[in-house]
């Protein structure tokens, strides 16, 4: 999407914060003009305290004097904001394009309400176009590969499984450490039966079906912002 919707996108969920509010502060290119939208109320006397989602936009944050602390400090937020790389009409999700789906879950979680911001591209009848991410511990990856390509073929998976490399040729690693593996589904048919049986999977960290999550979703085109069960 351009770069004119990603700002729409994030401008109009500016109407789900208000000042004093504990936010939770997404990944991604999206996500990155809300933390500057922010960051100019913030310049204008806003209060607010967040807890960011990767080593990126902390740092990013940090540059707009944007307040931080982290869930060891404070147990909960009020709402967290952060992009999508697909949506249903369930607003169910898939997450982790960036790399940052372990933190961005564990913010979500923690968040009274969870705000995706993207452009209606985004928006899907069945969500696995987009290649799940699943974070996985670097010990046994062998073996983990093994058993995630198993439930694959259980889901009737259309392409492959493959290992995240940076651009350099290495395997890609998060800010917690761990590996991505990205599976090519084609057609989820099952989200959740699919979320529960990667979950039983030892090595599975955690992976970018985020389902149950979303409260509200503003999507840009070039007629406007479609917004899913937000605030107006």
């Amino acid at each position: 999407m351009s770069d004119e919707l990603k700002k729409q996108a994030a401008k109009a969920a500016m109407q789900e914060v208000r000042s004093g509010m504990r936010i939770g502060l997404g990944t991604g290119s999206t996500a990155k003009h809300f933390v500057d939208y922010l960051g100019a109320e913030v310049a204008n006397g806003f209060e607010c305290i967040c807890v960011p989602t990767s080593e990126v936009t902390a740092a990013q944050a940090r540059s707009l004097n944007i307040p931080l602390t982290t869930l060891d400090e404070i147990d909960s937020l009020d709402v967290t904001v952060d992009g999508a790389d697909e949506i249903d009409a369930n607003k169910y999700l898939i997450k982790g394009g960036g790399g940052a789906l372990l933190r961005e879950k564990i913010v979500a979680a923690a968040s009274a309400k969870m705000v995706v911001i993207a452009d209606t591209s985004k928006m899907v009848d069945h969500l696995g176009a987009f290649p799940l991410p699943i974070e996985v511990n670097k010990f046994g990856l062998g073996a983990t590969t093994k058993l995630v390509q198993t439930i694959m073929d259980e889901f009737a998976a259309q392409g492959g499984l493959a290992l995240r490399q940076t651009k350099g040729g290495q395997a890609f690693e998060t800010d917690g450490g761990h590996f991505i593996l990205d599976a090519s589904f084609g057609l989820i048919s099952d989200a959740k039966a699919l979320s529960n049986a990667l979950l039983n999977v030892p090595g599975v960290v955690q992976h970018g079906l985020f389902l149950d999550m979303c409260s509200a979703a503003y999507l840009a085109s070039p007629d406007g912002v479609v917004e899913l069960g937000g605030t107006v």
